[in-house]
């Protein structure tokens, strides 16, 4: 596999972290939790469906787990011990923690060099707020994406995702593996510092023309994509809803075309409320129709669009399924596979989820 003989210290709870750690561990590097004495949090919260809780086991299978308290001197002789032997390093706590518990960049690279060193905080490690904590809900408060996450009401919804934890993870893995393909060159590791905040913002890029450009907040009701387009929103149907996602010209062509109201193509071509006839149109012909019978239409036109399905709906996907996306380990339960595939040396999961101190002996 890709990353075989990489040997990962992961040092991070919840998701950005662990889903970059794991990320790494589905494609060969060596991935050693380190845990504190009580563990992980994850392993006490949600559900479980076997020995593990599933949040746990859906950020950690794979790994390793050696328990370390680093307030004491001999743990944290025996983490360094380790340090000296690893390529990655990645870390989350608050800044400045590290450097007091005496695990930070500075000592670990001057006596491995080569170490890649990644840590992920709400705010990076320095500005005004860095020494605040957060977690996801705050930062896109912060960011603005809570503003702009809009129902029908106006008033911000609770967001179904964490996402400044997902970018911040997918940005820390990128970053990782940048800096280890510049380590194949000189040999040399490096600190990355990753921002929740900046790594949420960044992905804001696309809904940034009204702030940018006039100044303004985008009124989200009005946008393309938040509201504002007759051909990006989901239609309730007799038995279910479908999203119609897709708003270039031939695709409202032709679905306006085949319903005989090629009259109302010109008010689909900015966002806004003129294309409130349109979304009548679109709503009174989908509440007649089953979404089988809506889906058959919009595939023979070749639409973009997607029913809006439930989690067990979502996992019991035909496409998810032709594709081995779920997969199965030993006790029965089900497991998210890697969505990084290759033709070459593709991931090899393993679906093994490590008790807490279960490998402990690698630090004797």
């Amino acid at each position: 596999m890709k990353l075989t003989g990489i040997r990962v210290l992961d040092l991070t709870s919840f998701i950005p972290g662990p889903y970059l750690t794991m990320a790494l561990a589905d494609h060969g590097a060596e991935v050693i939790k380190i845990e504190a004495p009580g563990g992980d949090h994850t392993r006490h919260i949600g559900l479980k469906d076997g020995p593990d809780t599933v949040y746990f086991r859906n950020f950690n299978r794979g790994k390793k787990s050696v328990v370390l308290d680093l307030k004491a001197p001999a743990d944290r002789d025996a983490f360094l011990r380790l340090a000296d032997t690893a390529d990655v390093v990645v870390e989350s706590n608050r800044p400045g923690v590290a450097a007091r518990l005496g695990i930070d960049y500075a000592t670990l690279a001057a006596r491995n060099p080569g170490l890649v060193y990644c840590a992920i905080s709400a705010f990076g490690q320095d500005g005004p707020r860095s020494g605040r904590v957060a977690h996801d809900l705050a930062l896109e408060a912060l960011t603005g994406v809570l503003a702009a996450n809009c129902g029908a009401d106006g008033r911000p919804a609770m967001p179904a995702l964490p996402l400044a934890d997902y970018l911040a993870s997918l940005q820390g893995l990128s970053a990782v593996l940048m800096a280890l393909f510049a380590r194949s060159r000189t040999g040399r590791g490096d600190c990355i510092d990753i921002a929740m905040q900046e790594a949420l913002l960044s992905a804001t890029a696309n809904v940034m023309g009204p702030t940018m450009a006039e100044g303004r907040q985008p009124v989200i009701a009005h946008e393309r994509t938040t509201g504002g387009g007759a051909f990006y929103r989901w239609y309730p149907c007799a038995d279910g809803r479908i999203a119609l996602a897709g708003q270039e010209p031939k695709f409202i062509a032709a679905l306006l075309g085949e319903l005989g109201r090629g009259d109302l193509i010109a008010l689909t071509r900015e966002p806004g409320p003129q294309q409130q006839p349109v979304i009548d149109l679109l709503t009174a012909f989908f509440a007649g129709k089953t979404v089988a019978e809506a889906g058959a239409l919009l595939d023979r036109l070749d639409l973009c669009w997607g029913q809006v399905k439930t989690y067990p709906e979502a996992l019991a996907d035909d496409q998810i399924a032709a594709r081995g996306f779920i997969l199965t380990d030993d006790l029965g339960r089900r497991h998210l596979g890697p969505p990084i595939r290759f033709l070459h040396e593709p991931a090899q999961p393993s679906l093994r989820v490590p008790g807490l101190g279960a490998d402990q002996i690698l630090i004797e």
